[in-house]
């Protein structure tokens, strides 16, 4: 009998991916046999073969299909430079969802910190694109500032030759980030001052995968013990999120330091080959990595901010979730008192396995570290400026597990779409309604959580009010009224200032500025000025949690910014 097509070979491998039973692994193992010594001559079916051995290195069946899978992923650079050298289209492995395979080059314009870690992680690999690059204005503020007597060219003469400029002081070393990354570090500026600075550029800069462990191809964690899928896997259907989230909450553990620098590490690997970079992926501490182990082979990783990153008011949680070892998802959630904002984004490849069961033990992990009591998920994950939300009816996705809208109009606008669904089994959403359930937040109360309370909040209304007042009353003068509103609150709360340009400083000006909208703060009681206090200076403390967890104790101030961020 003659071999398969490599078509008919990528659909049977594509059916085997999340089909489990008794009997499955035996048959996939066959059929990875056989692809691997198929060869695939386009780059569309190399992609969806690529994808195909993700999933089953994720959702293994048995040893021998998990042993199989690493060892082809291992040589899946070879199959790509032949591709390359039987001239195919390598501009065809950049779209997002296809972008990071081993063998393959990317593009991007990387901030500074990403960049200056990306050069010491893949020395000699990285290189600046100069074919895409002609920023002149960014160039003629920067460069002089390590080229001498550039600005005589730079500033009058029409026509600059700025790689010659610049090749006459680095040599051979033009096309090498790092050599910028070196001279912006000697500047000896702030390190947000040396970020801007190189930020401006905006030069874009390539590296070369290969067969780097930093490729999504090669980028799995070694696990013992490996959950092997024999039984099909957990649908949407069957999770309760109130049931999840009623159970023993996990046991988060602390890494260590050494530990915790190896995930940062992880999470840049994973966000930079997918052309995605985070506030809290690339600024995350090292030091307040936890980690947990909740069952089928998944392990979740969050991690707050360090003191000098951390936001005004917010409370930052990013995070990463492996499964059997491959990161599959990663984490954002920002809180405040007991309400937090999530944004969850399992990746393409990986969509079809136990989304709803791993997003119950993100949330588990979640509101025990944060003591969150209302969810609440971003515009953005349910479709608002997000087409790929849109076409997989992410709303409903969260709707079925228990969300509501926000907004009463959106409230009744979801419940006459489940009034239609359940009177036609064929009926589906347009995309036009999508779109506009997804143009408020949802949200999901724990029993103990105040329904309704964060609905309309925002701590953009809070900052919108602050510059509004800072407009009205000191005419736009942010120094003097910085000035004023933090000497009121010292004088209300009977603390003392802290020293000019230390983090404690920047939270008691911060916090001045924001209850400068509270009224009769003065008439609070001596207790709740003291708890003011309290929670003003662990902003600035060596960990981001028991700030969080303070406020949570404060019904006041709670209260007050509740109202101060709460649309009238």
């Amino acid at each position: 009998m003659s071999a398969p097509s490599p078509g008919r070979l990528l659909t049977k491998l594509e059916e085997c991916r999340y089909r489990f039973g008794r009997h499955e692994a035996a048959r996939v193992a066959k059929v990875l046999a056989k692809g691997g010594t198929a060869r695939f001559t386009d780059v569309a079916s190399l992609i969806r073969f690529h994808e195909a051995l993700l999933v089953l290195r994720a959702f293994p069946p048995s040893t021998p299909v998990l042993r199989q899978c690493e060892e082809l992923l291992r040589s899946f650079w070879k199959r790509v430079q032949q591709l390359r050298k039987a001239g195919a289209d390598m501009d065809d492995f950049d779209p997002l969802e296809a972008s990071g395979i081993a063998g393959t080059s990317m593009r991007d314009k990387l901030s500074f910190d990403v960049v200056r870690w990306l050069v010491k992680r893949m020395p000699g690999k990285v290189e600046i694109a100069w074919d895409d690059y002609d920023d002149e204005r960014a160039q003629g503020a920067v460069w002089p500032r390590f080229i001498p007597l550039l600005e005589e060219d730079a500033f009058v003469e029409a026509n600059i030759p700025w790689r010659k400029w610049l090749e006459s002081v680095s040599g051979r070393r033009s096309a090498n980030p790092a050599w910028f990354v070196q001279r912006i570090e000697e500047l000896g500026l702030p390190a947000s001052r040396a970020a801007q600075l190189y930020d401006s550029l905006r030069m874009p800069v390539r590296w070369h995968l290969e067969n780097s462990r930093i490729s999504r191809t090669r980028n799995w964690r070694p696990v013992r013990p490996v959950f092997y899928h024999q039984e099909p896997l957990i649908p949407r259907r069957e999770v309760s999120l109130a049931r999840e989230l009623a159970r023993r909450p996990p046991e988060l553990v602390p890494l260590s330091r050494a530990e915790g620098e190896s995930v940062m590490d992880l999470i840049r690997e994973v966000m930079l080959v997918r052309y995605r970079e985070l506030y809290g992926t690339t600024f995350g501490d090292p030091g307040s990595v936890v980690h947990a182990e909740v069952g089928r082979g998944v392990s979740i990783y969050l991690w707050n901010l360090p003191p000098e990153r951390r936001l005004p008011l917010r409370a930052y949680v990013a995070g990463l979730t492996l499964k059997n070892g491959v990161p599959v998802n990663y984490i954002e959630a920002i809180g405040l008192f007991e309400w937090m904002e999530v944004g969850f984004n399992t990746f393409y490849t990986y969509r079809g396995g136990e989304v709803a069961w791993i997003f119950a033990q993100v949330l588990r992990c979640l509101c025990h570290l944060m003591g969150t009591t209302c969810i609440s998920m971003y515009p953005y994950q349910l479709g608002h400026n997000n087409e790929e939300a849109i076409a997989a009816g992410a709303f409903w996705f969260y709707r079925k597990l228990g969300f509501r809208p926000g907004r009463s109009d959106l409230l009744r606008l979801v419940e006459r779409e489940e009034t239609r669904i359940a009177q036609d089994a064929g009926y589906r959403t347009s995309a036009r309604t999508l779109r506009r359930l997804a143009e408020g937040h949802v949200f999901y109360e724990l029993p103990e959580g105040e329904e309704g309370a964060w609905d309309r909040f925002s701590t953009r209304n809070i900052g919108l009010r602050v510059n509004r007042r800072m407009g009205e009353k000191f005419d736009g003068d942010v120094q003097r009224f910085r000035k004023v509103s933090t000497e009121r609150l010292a004088r209300i709360l009977g603390g003392k200032i802290p020293p000019a340009d230390s983090l404690s400083r920047t939270s008691f000006e911060n916090f001045g500025l924001v209850l400068s909208l509270v009224p009769k703060l003065q008439d609070w009681s001596s207790p709740e000025k003291q708890g003011v206090l309290e929670i003003i200076r662990a902003r600035s403390g060596r960990e981001e949690m028991p700030y969080l967890h303070l406020l949570q104790r404060h019904t006041q101030l709670r209260e007050s910014l509740i109202r101060v961020g709460s649309k009238g």
